[in-house]
């Protein structure tokens, strides 16, 4: 008997044995070549993934980039991330050629578990419906559309004081802010306004977001399986206004120009055929996603550095006061107002230079090339980071340090300032974000002061930095 279960133990060590070794040659092989960018590619499946993620959990995403630039001497070099062979591109030179190469060597890239979280009924990928979605929206939101929503912003803002700051002492920022922007998207893509309705759907999508770049393990109580649930749920909720958006247009209750809805719901393909209720539900889904997790972190980080510079608040104050004492009382903020806001988007945009929402993006190699001097494969990952550049003292002189003036005259360097990405996949969400971002300032700064109740607080990067106890600050309101 203790033969048979000897026999039985060498047998279960000798299959672990053979496949751990399959499986470090499958590994390897994917990282075979002649003259690849030098790096490591560390353990089959994990390859350097969870230092990669880990530098960002402890604050410091950049250090992952900056510690292999140092050792490899080379601003470009081979890695392992989220299961994939994988080159990070660093620089100002990095950027531009994943920029200009956009659909030539490279296409975006977004990991597997992304399109089990917005399944398309059309069965195409993710990459297939990001296509689609850019020939939609420029209408909406190229900057001579924006400008009559930005009375629209500045009510909705004013609300959203009224309910969430007013006689308060204390905030807690950045739920604030997440809730300010989704009830932002809400109108402005779909025409709801009541903040019950909106409430409905902001803690689904706060699920969503959090579970929605993780390990994607779907059993019950994972974040992921959190995600895909919130995701129906929303889905459901979404097919239920389109109908009812279908009923009203019908009935002339509704028009074409209202809404990314409206226009959704009217628009043909070449075909001369109208997307489907569930199409429809899937790009509305991914436009509230991305349409205000990355503004809310940046105005939760221009909340932090107004709070420790007091300098930049007063500046920001005296310009944002003077454009409000130019106006009758109860009008709104229109497109002239916001151009005058030349100083506080300065700041803005040095908020998101220090603390970029977007910390970088992948893109896939669709044929093989040559960067400075190395071999890409066809296949490869390729990933570039907004804080290569932004931490980068040969690109912004004490990095460290918070300059808005690097902003005046024309600004920085070519592709060195890139927290909407870049070239044909530039965000096309940019302007809109600049007029949330300062509807906001505007009213925050001329409602209060405030304090950040703890000092220290740790920043974290999951996947976009945010104050780990969400930055509470205590309201100084202005005298009337």
């Amino acid at each position: 008997m203790e033969v048979f279960f000897l026999s039985l133990l060498l047998i279960f060590v000798l299959s672990v044995s053979i496949g751990l070794h399959l499986l470090f040659y499958k590994h390897r092989s994917h990282f075979t070549g002649p003259n690849l960018p030098p790096g490591k590619i560390g353990w089959p499946m994990v390859g350097e993934s969870l230092e990669f993620l880990s530098t960002g959990w402890k604050g410091h995403p950049e250090k992952f980039i900056f510690d292999r630039i140092s050792k490899y001497s080379s601003e470009v070099f081979k890695t392992s991330l989220l299961g994939e062979p994988a080159a990070v591109f660093a620089g100002a030179a990095g950027n531009k050629f994943l920029f200009s190469n956009e659909n030539k060597l490279v296409q975006a890239w977004w990991p597997s578990s992304v399109d089990k979280v917005f399944p398309s009924s059309t069965q195409t990928s993710s990459k297939e419906e990001a296509k689609k979605m850019r020939k939609l929206l420029p209408q909406f939101l190229k900057p001579e559309a924006l400008q009559r929503y930005i009375g629209i912003m500045d009510h909705i803002a004013q609300r959203h004081f009224a309910d969430s700051w007013d006689n308060r002492d204390e905030v807690i920022v950045f739920p604030l802010a997440k809730r300010f922007t989704f009830w932002l998207a809400c109108r402005l893509f779909m025409s709801i306004e009541d903040p019950a309705h909106v409430a409905k759907f902001e803690e689904p999508f706060n699920v969503l977001a959090s579970g929605l770049i993780t390990v994607p393990i779907d059993l019950p109580g994972t974040p992921f399986h959190r995600a895909i649930k919130a995701s129906n749920f929303i889905r459901k909720e979404l097919r239920a206004i389109i109908k009812q958006r279908k009923i009203d247009l019908a009935e002339g209750k509704a028009s074409q120009t209202q809404d990314i809805l409206s226009y959704m719901l009217l628009a043909t393909d070449e075909d001369g055929c109208h997307m489907n209720e569930m199409d429809i539900a899937d790009k509305i889904l991914g436009l509230l996603v991305g349409g205000h997790d990355t503004a809310s972190a940046a105005i939760t980080f221009l909340v932090k550095y107004m709070a420790e510079l007091p300098h930049i608040y007063e500046k920001v104050y005296e310009e944002q006061m003077e454009i409000a004492n130019s106006k009758p009382t109860g009008e709104l903020l229109n497109w002239d107002d916001v151009q005058k806001m030349r100083y506080s988007w300065n700041v803005a945009c040095e908020v998101m230079r220090l603390a970029p929402p977007l910390q970088g993006a992948f893109r896939e190699a669709i044929t093989d090339f040559v960067f400075n001097g190395f071999s890409i494969p066809k296949g490869w990952k390729l990933y570039w980071s907004a804080n290569s550049t932004h931490k980068s003292p040969e690109c912004f002189p004490q990095p460290e340090k918070f300059d808005p003036t690097r902003f005046e005259g024309a600004g920085p360097a070519p592709y060195t300032f890139v927290p909407f990405g870049g070239g044909p996949r530039m965000c096309p969400g940019k302007e809109y974000a600049r007029l949330e971002i300062l509807v906001f300032m505007h009213n925050v700064v001329k409602r209060f002061k405030w304090d950040k109740l703890l000092p220290d607080e740790k920043i974290i990067v999951d996947p976009m930095p945010m104050p780990a106890k969400g930055l509470p600050v205590r309201l100084h309101p202005h005298k009337p």
